[in-house]
């Protein structure tokens, strides 16, 4: 069974959001080749780095923390700086352990998935296909995994993606259908299904 997954996945693991997937990857089913456009290694990236700028806004605490501690008078401003410093310790943690978790992940899935490699068919088949406008990176994405389903008519071929705001669009789980790729937006239906298949 091919098993396509996309960013989501990744950083679904990465943020502690779907400890299921985490699961899953490190003890994939035998049954399971694991698929991933090799983009989606790139956009993940580009993701984590994003929530780094991010992060920066919540860093200025120290700013109000010196304000704080210089007031020698009020009690509430020695109780803020207290909380605020424990809140800047929690933050970094949760920081460092969303890295730590993004690139386990990371390693683990660049060694065990296929990659799909973008090539100059899939960009003009996903220009073609009038879906998903407002969203290129998605569509692009689309279009290899139908790309590459097409390549395996004879396989069981299912796609996760917690992205159902786009991909769980009617017109796009439509596109999947017409290769044959169920589409799953967690991955607790997932592997409930999988479940099934194996009794």
């Amino acid at each position: 069974m091919i098993l396509y997954v996309e960013k989501n996945f990744l950083m679904g693991i990465a943020k502690g959001q779907d400890p299921q997937a985490e699961d899953l990857l490190r003890n994939t089913p035998n049954s399971v080749r694991l698929v991933i456009p090799s983009m989606c290694f790139v956009e993940a990236l580009t993701t984590l780095e994003q929530e780094e700028k991010y992060n920066q806004d919540f860093r200025k605490l120290d700013i109000q923390i010196n304000e704080a501690e210089r007031d020698k008078t009020s009690q509430a401003a020695q109780l803020l700086v207290r909380q605020l410093k424990q809140s800047k310790i929690s933050f970094n943690s949760r920081i460092n352990k969303i890295e730590e978790r993004f690139y386990a992940a990371f390693k683990q899935l660049s060694s065990k998935a296929e990659m799909i490699t973008l090539n100059t068919g899939i960009l003009q088949e996903s220009l073609k296909r009038p879906i998903l406008e407002k969203h290129v990176i998605d569509k692009v994405i689309l279009e290899c995994i139908v790309h590459h389903a097409r390549l395996h008519p004879n396989e069981t071929k299912v796609f996760l993606s917690s992205n159902s705001k786009e991909f769980g669009k009617r017109e796009v789980t439509e596109v999947l259908q017409d290769t044959d790729v169920q589409y799953f937006s967690n991955t607790q239906n997932l592997l409930g299904w999988l479940q099934s298949q194996s009794n």
